[in-house]
């Protein structure tokens, strides 16, 4: 059996993690901003908290706990909630290379982040891309609730259709 680790990020995986990004965008089209520089976009002045996963030492995924930042997700899940910023947070950045999806990894880096959210006393939020199904159906899978749609803006005016998420309670 192949192992798998998810540890905290550290800056020395900034490398693999940007490698495994190019990989996952050029694979499916994710994400649709960051790729022309995937170290900027990864390690964000707005993280509070990122881990990686392993698969025979090489990184091969990636997520991100961050502050709002104008998403709609967040926005939605305020106005929703009543809960205000401080108890807000972004699940972002999170992408597996193809081949390691087999292992689970994504719903592991998942569970890393929503153990720390949830030792810090934070709900977490996402917006996620209509196009991207298998996403979707991963933070089905977990228990994630819809909230709302949005439209995201990125590149040269371009906008897609997302879908907002909150995560289960603790």
């Amino acid at each position: 059996m192949e192992s798998t680790v998810v540890r905290p990020f550290v800056t020395s995986d900034l490398e693999g993690a940007a490698a495994a990004l190019v990989a996952v965008h050029a694979s499916d089209g994710y994400p649709v901003e960051g790729v022309a520089d995937p170290e900027g976009w990864i390690q964000s002045a707005n993280v509070l908290a990122a881990w990686v996963g392993e698969l025979q030492g090489r990184i091969v995924g990636h997520v991100s706990v961050m502050r709002p930042q104008g998403e709609e997700s967040a926005a939605m899940w305020m106005e929703q909630s009543g809960d205000d910023e401080k108890h807000v947070a972004v699940l972002a950045r999170l992408f597996v290379v193809t081949e390691a999806r087999k292992h689970a990894l994504g719903q592991q880096l998942m569970q890393a982040a929503l153990a720390w959210a949830r030792e810090h006393d934070i709900r977490l939020v996402l917006d996620v891309l209509t196009k991207d199904a298998a996403a979707i159906r991963l933070y089905q899978r977990l228990g994630w609730t819809k909230i709302g749609e949005a439209s995201h803006s990125f590149g040269d005016n371009q906008r897609a259709d997302a879908i907002c998420f909150v995560a289960p309670e603790a």
